[in-house]
């Protein structure tokens, strides 16, 4: 009965972590904020499931699956480094894009 329990506490709140990344990435207004759904919140929450699904698994007598051992090791190592590689990229781009002048402005004594 704990581990049903725990396994759904898991599942849910893992559930509720990706939602909110999601939502944040749709909502959010730039790139570098956006960057946080996904990275903080989606990687939280898919880590959660994931622990679930082990202890579930663990439960009925299966042990530890090593593919979700796997899984949470690759998430936690890539997610991080990709969200760094898109503000990096995205940095740059910042600085090779022109920058717009300022309007002309017009002499007082001419109008």
């Amino acid at each position: 009965m704990l581990t049903e329990v725990l396994t759904s506490a898991l599942v849910l709140i893992g559930a509720a972590f990706v939602l909110l990344g999601a939502v944040g990435l749709a909502r959010l207004p730039d790139l570098f904020t956006r960057l946080h759904g996904p990275t903080k919140a989606t990687t939280l929450g898919v880590g959660a499931m994931v622990v679930g699904s082990m202890i579930h698994f663990n439960a009925q007598g299966d042990g530890v699956s090593l593919r979700d051992l796997t899984i949470v090791l690759f998430l936690f190592i890539t997610a991080p480094v990709s969200a760094h590689m898109i503000a990096k990229a995205a940095l740059k781009e910042r600085e090779r894009a022109p920058q717009a002048e300022p309007p002309a402005q017009q002499d007082p004594s001419e109008t």
